[in-house]
């Protein structure tokens, strides 16, 4: 038997646990690099958005499009030859030939033009809080990004650290099983070699996950030519490598932590509540005061529409050069709506239709807020129970068993095989409880959304 195979028979678990450390140390070192924090990127990916600037650019629209509709329609001028003979159509033969110059002027009904701009401002307020919504959305959905790299991240780091045990052991194994002395049996030895494949398969399968969670992030982070923060991004170049990411969990803070009492219920009135300025319900409450002021518009077809015109009419001196007077007229017109039944009734039975469709959208997504609330939240609170059973309990049952496993092969008392196994559920633990730590900052950054308040600004801007 060589020394390798003599020292984890005499000293196995000081070995093993060198084996470990010096795993571990291989991995810290290298060169470093710049680590992008959660933080960072989600800053990164708002600045980036160009949904956000798209929203502006709408905004900015509706309110030169609301400044327009509050004025007067342009005044009509018209010119024209009027009662010109047709036999000779000399301008001085008949005294009722002129030349005609008129100017006219329509105004709207009623409130019309007033209304209109309000409900255009209306319209146009509902886009900060859409960018609010927006921002809050990208920050879920990049610490959801960002995360599942993180998790593939470390549950490689935690796979490599013991594959470097495992290859230690296989060696051990194959010169126990080439001794004389050796007991190691040709299964222990296969049994060790395929827990080895089995970690080199996982380990393709988690690059390959890291490399679509760092391409997902990459959609978000990279800049474009019309970016507004710039080309200073910690995403690297092509061909340069993978994205840094720091090596702790970030600490995501759960906002009103009195909800998530184990045992207790939140009822919708009181989550109702807490979602009234949420931004998606203050955009749907801009929309419906907008869709109220349509109606109001409609209402102002009931009413007549006015229009004042004014005219002069120059006349040639008649065939003897005797003066002729000229003409000036004046006028108002108005439209009578008499027939309202089949027109103006039915515009403002659209116009309350359209106002209560909103009102039942706005609380279609109340009630769909609600409800992913209380999902979230009970699967939050599973996980905080899972997260007490392994830090409490499990972790530490599982290192014992794998301790008692090897200190019994090393006393004659146990077998190889057992070694092996206890060290992967060992290993598989320890990545269960990264899961779950995971998977508690996703359900905790996305039940954070959901108390996202506006900033009450007039740009409705937020960090």
């Amino acid at each position: 038997m060589n020394r390798l195979a003599r020292e984890i028979k005499t000293r196995p678990a000081g070995l093993l646990r060198s084996l470990l450390m010096g795993a571990m140390m291989q991995l810290c070192a290298g060169p470093i690099q710049a680590a992008m924090t959660l933080t960072e990127a989600v800053t990164i990916a708002q600045a980036n958005d160009p949904w956000l600037a798209g929203s502006e650019f709408r905004q900015h629209a509706i309110e030169a499009e609301s400044t327009a509709a509050g004025t007067l329609p342009d005044p009509m001028v018209s010119l024209g030859i009027a009662n010109l003979p047709t036999d000779t159509f000399d301008f001085d033969q008949e005294a009722m030939t002129q030349l005609k110059v008129g100017v006219s002027q329509l105004f709207p009904r009623g409130d019309s033009l007033a209304l209109n701009q309000k409900r255009l401002a209306l319209l146009g307020s509902q886009h900060p809080y859409q960018r609010e919504d927006r921002r809050a959305q990208v920050a879920v959905t990049i610490a959801h990004l960002w995360l599942e790299a993180f998790r593939a991240k470390e549950t490689i780091r935690l796979i490599e650290q013991d594959r470097e045990l495992f290859e230690h052991l296989v060696d051990v194994a194959q010169s126990s099983y080439s001794s004389a002395m050796g007991r190691t049996r040709q299964q222990d030895l296969v049994r060790a070699q395929l827990e080895l494949t089995r970690l080199e398969d996982r380990l393709t399968v988690l690059h390959e996950r890291r490399e679509m969670a760092h391409s997902s992030l990459g959609e978000w982070l990279r800049t474009t030519p019309d970016s507004r923060i710039g080309p200073a991004t910690r995403w690297p170049q092509e061909g340069t490598g993978d994205l840094a990411l720091t090596n702790t969990l970030p600490g995501i803070e759960l906002q009103h932590p009195e909800l998530y009492i184990a045992g207790g219920e939140t009822s919708p009135q009181i989550m109702a509540t807490y979602l009234r300025d949420h931004p998606a319900l203050l955009s749907m409450d801009r929309r419906i005061d907008a869709s109220e002021a349509g109606v109001e518009l409609a209402e102002q077809k009931y009413r007549p529409q006015w229009s004042v015109n004014a005219s002069y009419g120059y006349r040639e001196d008649d065939p003897m050069d005797n003066d002729r007077a000229d003409f000036f007229s004046i006028g108002v017109a108005f439209d009578l709506p008499l027939f309202t039944s089949k027109r103006q009734d039915q515009q403002v039975q659209s116009a309350i239709a359209s106002a209560e469709a909103l009102r039942t959208e706005k609380w279609l997504l109340l009630r769909k807020m609600i409800a992913a609330f209380e999902t979230q939240r009970s699967r939050l609170l599973r996980l905080n129970q899972r997260q007490d059973l392994y830090r409490s309990r499990l972790l530490q049952e599982m290192n014992e068993q794998a301790e008692a496993s090897l200190t019994a092969y090393t006393t004659d008392d146990g077998d190889f095989s057992e070694v092996v196994r206890a060290r992967i559920d060992e290993l598989n633990a320890r990545i269960d409880a990264l899961d779950i730590e995971i998977d508690r900052l996703k359900s905790i950054s996305q039940l954070n959304y959901f108390f996202t308040t506006s900033s009450g600004s007039s740009e409705g801007e937020t960090s």
